[in-house]
């Protein structure tokens, strides 16, 4: 659920509304009136004026006000010091002494509530985990009466289990208790909420059997509620996301298809809807997911995610140019943390689709951005670092700096727990000691923790399909050309069968390169071919690079004088478009972060005399 607190213009707008006009008062709440008033006033202005805003607040002390007045003006003093200033001491004192006295008061679930929600935040924000958890448990336990405080408060007390104690188990469980909670309340609206909140946890912690009767039972929730039409299709955005995100993961790029399009179908139609402002009269109704402009840039997110490991690279650039500009529109407005993850996600992935299309300057210039988006949130560091090595290891490979790529490798693997990544980090570690062709013991014992013909690590149909394409490569530098071909036919069979066209491509080439060893022109030529084709439909500028070499030495050996020139020119061409690209990367002061191995991001990147690699090895 995302909400803001209001509480000065609610209570203004309460106890105008109450009927207690200032003509039939007493003299304490009329001065309350008129203090309210001015600090709302002070806040509201453009900028704010905070310092008068607190003067008017910390003034309605003075007049010895009731328990109501009193608890309320801690609760708003509190809000107004936690989120304009840094006086979190005082913001906390405000806030204690709010649950304190409102406990004292009855009827007064607003502001007992509210207060234990935003004092609960200020302590995990302070790293005082262990205080907000009773306090948030005693809210929960007094709020069973209060439908969407009770909510509102599991929610918020399963959200910190996840992102502060990575405890997805006791976090899973509240989602589950919410779920029950909201069914025997009337809400089943809520009710999906829980489940699919439950859901991504799940998928999280790769308990699949959980998760697919789970969301078998969302669909059905989903697809039988009648309620707000903007709320029914953002349950549905929610629904479809974890499905697509559920293929992505186990690398079924060509299964999620139908799936993807439905989400798109189901954004555009969220984007006619104009927001209701009737209030559900179920006030455990009163939750939305996140707002449709949110959801428009995450589905822009899982469509360039899908468009990357399909192949589809030009696709992914077009969403993510869209992505990342309606997100700089939204950040102007909006500080909400999870537009800034959204960002590094895009930019991970636009970064890899740099680095295969032969713009490793700009790649370089945009992980520089991700650790810059890093320096500012430590939490988005904690979440990214090991994907941001990983990033800065594959840009090693690209430019040949083998050393600096084991060790941002290396790095990567110490920092990430997710099984996935660590499986992708490994693999390309494998190439990596590969190319330096004296890592024998290394190599092999990483290729046992990745053996795709036995206890594969993961469930990745993608990662597997990898995993052969290595083997393959291994198999190929070593000689043993036989072998090399059963593993890549078995990388062929499982690309073409999920699209994964950058893996045909790559090995449909090396297969073309295996059999123009072995003298048969004819086979190789029928590999080669197709994969020029499809590496420029990508386009992928190594394979290209790769390819054209190949066609050259064949259509040489087959006395096609004419397709020989023409394919030696196109190497030329590959060869001069990276060769200034490596340079140009090389040259930048960025590039210096290859040698970053530990801690966080360096806040500055001194520059250095030219390129320390050339790029005779990578031909």
């Amino acid at each position: 659920p995302t909400w803001q607190p209001g509480s000065l213009a609610i209570a203004l707008k309460n106890l105008l509304l109450s009927g207690k006009m200032a003509s039939n008062v007493e003299a304490p709440e009329r001065w309350y009136l008129a203090l309210l008033g001015f600090a709302e006033h002070f806040r509201t202005s453009s900028p704010p004026k905070i310092r008068l805003c607190v003067h008017c607040l910390q003034a309605v002390f003075q007049f010895k006000p009731p328990q109501r007045i009193e608890a309320r003006t801690h609760l708003q003093l509190g809000s107004v010091l936690y989120h304009h200033t840094k006086n979190s001491e005082l913001a906390l004192s405000h806030l204690e002494k709010a649950w304190y006295i409102s406990q004292q008061v009855p009827q007064f679930e607003d502001v007992k509530f509210e207060a234990a929600s935003i004092l609960s935040e200020l302590f995990c924000q302070q790293n005082l985990v262990d205080s907000a958890k009773p306090l948030l448990r005693k809210a929960i336990q007094i709020s069973q009466q209060t439908p969407y405080w009770h909510c509102r408060l599991l929610f918020q007390l399963a959200s910190n289990f996840t992102h502060f104690e990575k405890d997805l188990v006791s976090a899973c469980d509240l989602l589950g208790v919410g779920a029950e909670y909201a069914r025997v309340v009337g809400s089943e609206y809520t009710r999906a909420l829980f489940l699919l909140s439950k859901g991504m946890l799940l998928l999280m912690e790769r308990k699949l059997a959980e998760v697919h009767p789970l969301l078998t039972l969302c669909g059905t929730i989903v697809e039988n509620w009648q309620g707000n039409p903007i709320q029914k299709e953002s349950l549905r955005v929610f629904f479809l996301v974890l499905q697509v995100t559920h293929y992505l993961d186990a690398g079924q790029v060509k299964s999620v298809k139908p799936c993807l399009k439905q989400l798109q179908q189901c954004i555009q139609t969220i984007s006619t809807l104009h927001d209701d402002e009737i209030l559900p009269s179920n006030p455990a109704d009163l939750f939305h997911w996140l707002p449709k402009e949110h959801m428009c840039v995450l589905v822009y997110l899982v469509t360039v995610m899908h468009s990357m490991q399909a192949g589809y690279l030009e696709k992914a650039q077009k969403y993510t140019d869209k992505a990342l500009m309606q997100l700089e529109k939204l950040k102007m407005l909006d500080c909400s943390p999870i537009l800034s993850t959204f960002q590094v996600i895009l930019l991970e992935h636009i970064i890899m689709c740099r680095l295969v299309t032969g713009h490793k300057a700009t790649a370089l210039q945009e992980i520089s951005q991700v650790c810059q988006l890093c320096q500012q949130s430590p939490r988005l560091f904690t979440n990214h670092a090991a994907q941001l090595h990983t990033l800065l290891g594959l840009y090693c490979i690209s430019v040949n700096c083998m050393d600096n790529a084991e060790a941002q490798f290396t790095t990567a693997l110490r920092l990430t727990t997710h099984q996935e990544l660590w499986t992708y980090i490994v693999t390309n570690l494998a190439s990596v000691y590969i190319r330096e062709g004296n890592r024998h013991q290394e190599l092999y014992s990483l290729l046992e923790r990745i053996n795709p013909d036995h206890n594969f690590p993961v469930s990745s149909h993608c990662l597997r399909a990898a995993a052969f394409y290595i083997r393959g490569l291994l198999s190929f530098f070593q000689g043993r050309y036989n072998e090399a071909k059963r593993f890549l036919r078995e990388t062929l069979k499982m690309s073409n069968a999920e699209d994964l066209n950058r893996l045909t491509a790559c090995s449909l080439v090396l297969l073309g390169h295996i059999f123009y060893v072995l003298g048969n022109h004819r086979e190789s030529n029928n590999m080669v071919v197709p994969a020029m084709q499809l590496a420029s439909k990508i386009p992928d500028m190594s394979v290209q690079l790769w390819s054209s070499a190949l066609l050259k030495d064949l259509n040489k050996s087959l006395g096609n004088t004419m397709d020989a020139h023409e394919a030696a020119q196109m190497h030329q061409n590959f060869s001069q478009q990276l060769l200034q690209d490596h340079i140009a990367a090389c040259s930048l002061p960025e590039h210096n972060l290859i040698s970053w191995t530990d801690g966080p991001p360096p806040v500055q990147i001194q520059a250095q005399n030219g390129p320390t690699t050339s790029l005779a090895s990578l031909l």
